[in-house]
């Protein structure tokens, strides 16, 4: 029976740690912005970018930041991708976790998207 507890106890904490890492780290995600210079159009604070027709990121859904990044990466002819040279570039460096990490950081910031009117 201490056996089979031992067994639960553990793949519960190994779920909990994967859900954990499969969410992002905000620190490290704060930290890939900086490297990879996300606020030179976005702007300092993730909602003022440097052109109207540019996304404010700060406060943005996580899980929508994260597959907005992966489709870029897989470009226009990618299935569910997005084209766009700029963003193309930018993204093609990033790792999966550098991509969970910037959507949980920019996620964390406080932003003005409207939620309800």
């Amino acid at each position: 029976m201490k056996t089979i507890l031992a067994a639960a106890v553990a793949l519960i904490a190994s779920a909990v740690s994967f859900n954990a890492a499969a969410s992002g780290n905000i620190e490290a995600g704060k930290a890939a912005t900086v490297k990879f210079n996300c606020m030179a159009c976005h702007g300092k604070d993730f909602k003022s970018p440097i052109d109207p027709s540019y996304p404010k990121l700060a406060g943005q859904h996580q899980d929508y930041l994260a597959h907005a990044l992966t489709a870029y990466q897989r470009g226009a002819d990618g299935p569910n991708g997005r084209g766009n040279p700029i963003m193309g570039a930018q993204v093609k460096p990033l790792s999966r976790q550098d991509i969970l990490d910037i959507a949980a950081y920019l996620h964390s910031l406080p932003g003005s998207l409207v939620l309800e009117k």
